[in-house]
């Protein structure tokens, strides 16, 4: 089972010509309002990927809150553990360019009330996994992974938004997840140094005895556990947009090593739900389900 502890977003999409600068204002056609947050994106992600999900978070007592958890209750995920706040349910205001790029303003509203005392309702053993990233306090996202740590089960953290993770959260980590920019950003804050966002995972690895796996976007996954370098390259995509890219390998990664596959199968189905991810527009509607994964994989061999 995975337990999924981070934010449940409102996402407000336009297409537009090009990625305003300061400054600058530039007219989109028109936008969407779809389901997102990275909590959310990656419990959708692990579900759809064939692995049972409990998403745990907050949402406030708004019409918005039913459009952030829609896709989630659709595909199966339980969100009983989802608390009700009076700040408003957070939103994401993200801008897509014509190459698939994008720029996202989040803002926090009820995730910034996300408490890890609703885990305490969730049956957590030695084969869970807790997935979680830095939409939501890091006191509760400690308290959280302490909760998870005492009863057996795996933590996995994705330092997404990138930012310092302290020493108290990171020994509550078995596995870090970050992209190339946020790799430096956790190497330097651990006081590493690193020339490439591969160096920088190696070390993070070496240095607090986990494992790391850094996205390197079209060129896949490089991944360090125990000691050993595992890399998986992405498959070939038409990209269309890459917003929830990183979310689906979180999600599906986790997922795989739910159903058991190991280190290397679990980074090759993360990164192929990454790259499918990106050939669709929005988050959640773009994060692929395990027959889709699996069929992407069967075409590589």
């Amino acid at each position: 089972m995975i337990i999924v502890f981070g934010s449940v977003n409102v996402d407000f999409v336009t297409r537009v010509p090009s990625i305003p600068k300061p400054g600058e204002t530039i007219l989109g056609p028109g936008y969407d309002v779809i389901p997102g947050g990275k909590g959310a994106n990656q419990a959708l992600a692990a579900q759809r990927a064939g692995s049972p999900t409990i998403m745990a978070g907050a949402v406030g007592d708004d019409p918005f809150a039913a459009i952030g958890l829609g896709l989630l209750v659709e595909a199966g995920v339980d969100v009983s553990a989802i608390a009700k706040v009076t700040a408003p349910t957070g939103a994401a205001f993200i801008t897509v360019d014509h190459n698939g790029e994008n720029a996202i303003t989040v803002a926090s509203g009820a995730n910034a009330y996300a408490s890890a005392k609703t885990l305490e309702s969730i049956q957590i053993g030695a084969k869970d996994t807790l997935l979680m990233q830095r939409e939501v306090p890091e006191a509760e996202q400690i308290a959280a992974a302490r909760y998870a740590k005492a009863r057996g089960a795996r933590v996995l953290l994705n330092v997404a938004p990138a930012g310092i993770v302290t020493d108290e959260l990171a020994n509550l980590v078995d596995i870090f997840l970050v992209n190339e920019h946020e790799a430096m950003v956790v190497a330097q804050g651990f006081g590493l140094s690193a020339d490439s966002p591969t160096d920088a995972a190696h070390a993070i690895a070496s240095a607090r005895n986990v494992a790391c796996i850094v996205t390197l976007g079209s060129e896949g996954a490089v991944g360090w556990t125990d000691g050993v370098r595992r890399q998986v390259p992405a498959p070939a995509v038409t990209v269309v947009d890459t917003t929830a890219a990183g979310d689906g390998f979180c999600g599906a990664f986790a997922a795989a090593l739910d159903q058991g596959f190991g280190f290397t199968g679990a980074l090759a189905r993360g990164v192929t739900a990454g790259s499918l991810a990106c050939t669709k527009h929005g988050a959640q509607p773009s994060l692929p389900n395990k027959a889709e994964i699996e069929s992407a994989l069967s075409d590589k061999i």
